[in-house]
């Protein structure tokens, strides 16, 4: 496979586009073991991750969404190398730096980071999400979603929409498909994460409503029944995208991507 991603668990996923190999939000704790969330706020995880720190392959670079303890956790802290390269935000580069992770970049809304390397091209973009309802949200790590375009010889093979955490707020965004319209594959962060009764990630009717409005050719649903918070199950989410191209990923299974994006 040319372009394929292997679902871990969480929103981690081992994507391998050409001449690349990049991870999204590293959450490697094992079952039981707790999430912090912040403000004194744990949950403890359900799942196993497919695959370890250690049976990773050797990555060209890291995309992290924000700073929460089940996108990028004291496992991944301690495992991963510190010349790794990071795309995030402006704050949790900050972090990251403190931690020695000195390739880090934060990214605004709308800039890129660009990597090159034997005829492919990799572009990742930070574009909007909003992890919460408004004014909660900025009590919460500022986030990001990535639109992440893979050339070949100059030519685009795959564009990929990775929502991070966000709930469905139009206002912010229908730019998305506006910049980037014609996605091949939505890796959408689903789950109904709830913390104080508080609505925090899409569930299922959020999770439809974004895919109606960038109307990708691939669904691919992530980010659900990993930890008690995430209330709401991938099933209610199916029910309802009844008709829209969803390819569900089982954990440790990997997915062509190439494939997920033709009409199912």
């Amino acid at each position: 496979m040319e372009a394929s991603a292997t679902f871990i668990g969480n929103a981690t996923v081992l994507l391998r586009l050409g001449a690349f190999t990049l991870l999204t939000d590293p959450n490697f704790l094992h079952r039981g073991q707790r999430a912090y969330l912040g403000y004194g706020m744990w949950s403890r995880r359900r799942t196993e991750p497919a695959l370890s720190v250690e049976q990773l392959p050797p990555l060209d670079g890291v995309i992290l969404s924000h700073l929460h303890g089940d996108h990028f956790d004291r496992v991944a802290r301690r495992g991963l190398p510190r010349d790794l390269p990071f795309v995030t935000t402006r704050p949790a580069q900050r972090s990251l730096h403190r931690w020695r992770f000195t390739e880090a970049v934060g990214l605004d809304t709308w800039q890129d980071v660009t990597w090159r390397r034997a005829g492919d091209t990799v572009r990742v973009t930070a574009v909007p999400a909003q992890h919460g309802p408004a004014i909660v949200h900025r009590a919460l790590p500022e986030t990001m979603g990535t639109v992440v375009d893979w050339e070949r010889a100059g030519q685009r093979r795959l564009r990929l929409y990775i929502t991070g955490d966000t709930l469905f707020r139009p206002e912010v965004l229908r730019e998305i498909p506006e910049r980037f319209g014609d996605i091949d594959v939505a890796l959408v962060h689903l789950g109904g994460t709830r913390i104080l009764g508080v609505l925090l990630t899409m569930d299922g009717r959020d999770g439809v409503a974004l895919s109606r409005l960038i109307r990708p050719r691939g669904i691919v649903p992530i980010h659900y029944e990993d930890y008690p918070v995430q209330r709401d199950p991938l099933s209610r989410f199916l029910r309802r995208a009844e008709g829209l191209p969803v390819r569900t990923m089982q954990r440790g299974q990997t997915l062509d991507l190439v494939a997920a994006a033709s009409a199912v």
